[in-house]
């Protein structure tokens, strides 16, 4: 009978010190993280930095890919990364869910995990939200539409004045911000000029100065500026003093927050921007692949924010801006 005893006391303890053992967190796994590009961006960088920040966090190794925001590129590159068989892979959805979703379902057949920022790809998504693909980004259309709005109301324009809209509305599923931009303009009675940023200028966006002072000796009514892009937004300054226009002569909207952009609400070129934090596009999605792959949690959708800032609360995250984190 005091064996037994003793033999139960010694399996009560040790389920107790398994129950109680501390859980394993660590991180085996291999990822590969589109951050968009061209590498060293206003935009990229933080986005990379945010992923950078995601793996130390969590241990894991992760390899990362720049594709100068080209569609192709990152079409290309994706089959290649999905060829090396990782444990998981985020990426942009710029190409679309047609031409992206080939590749998703082979990578899916190897045991890849897949993940979105910045650009959704909603109907694979929801198609494989078990597997673990999520999506950490701002709601693209309402944030176009909502900054179409804001810079109306910031640069006070009314009804038959004239903007310039510079953006992406051709792409599938990335174009949904341009076009929420141009539908606000049109509903507040805004007369748009609208060109497409063209491919050169997509990746480099020092490229665009003469595109931009070409727009405006057509148009010198112009009145105020949109330029859905983060690195074109970052040259609106550049712009803007090519075309001979002081910080008071054109109202500079735009998309997102970084050190440059930063330089231009101070000094009066850029009025109005709205931030969907790439930091957090970027650490997410290094979260969401090490959830899957280590406890086969299903995919999240975040909406990383949509503050606007201005030269009211520019102060303060300039510091934040000045670290490539904001």
């Amino acid at each position: 009978m005091k064996k037994i005893l003793l033999a139960f006391c010694f399996s009560i303890f040790a389920f107790a010190s398994t129950a109680n053992a501390k859980n394993d967190y660590s991180c085996d796994k291999h990822f590969i993280f589109f951050p968009g590009g061209p590498e060293g961006g206003p935009f990229g960088t933080i986005v990379y930095n945010g992923a950078v920040a995601a793996a130390e966090h969590t241990g894991c190794k992760v390899d990362y890919y720049w594709s100068n925001w080209n569609s192709e590129i990152m079409i290309r590159q994706f089959k290649e990364a999905v060829a090396l068989e990782p444990d998981g892979i985020a990426i942009y959805g710029f190409p679309g869910d047609e031409a992206m979703r080939p590749i998703v379902l082979e990578a899916l057949s190897k045991g890849i995990a897949i993940t979105t920022m910045n650009t959704p790809l909603p109907d694979l998504e929801k198609e494989f939200k078990g597997d673990g693909f999520g999506y950490a980004g701002a709601d693209l259309y309402t944030a176009g539409y909502n900054l179409g709005a804001k810079g109306v109301e910031v640069c006070g324009l009314n009804a038959g004045d004239k903007a310039f809209v510079w953006g992406l509305a051709s792409m599938p599923n990335r174009g949904d911000r341009t076009k929420g931009a141009l539908d606000a303009l049109k509903d507040l009675g805004i007369e748009v000029v609208y060109q497409e940023i063209p491919d050169n200028v997509n990746a480099d966006a020092s490229q665009g100065t003469p595109m931009y002072v070409a727009v405006y000796s057509s148009n010198p009514d112009i009145k105020m500026a949109i330029t859905d892009h983060g690195g074109l937004t970052a040259s609106l300054p550049t712009y803007m003093k090519a075309a001979g226009h002081g910080p008071d002569a054109v109202c500079g909207a735009g998309f997102d927050l970084s050190e440059p952009i930063t330089k231009g609400i101070k000094e009066g070129f850029i009025d109005v921007v709205i931030d969907q934090q790439p930091f957090v596009e970027g650490y997410m999605p290094i979260i969401q692949l090490y959830l899957t792959t280590k406890y086969g949690m299903a995919g999240l959708n975040m909406d990383t924010g949509a503050a606007f800032v201005t030269a009211d609360n520019i102060d303060a995250v300039a510091p934040l801006a000045a670290q490539q984190i904001r």
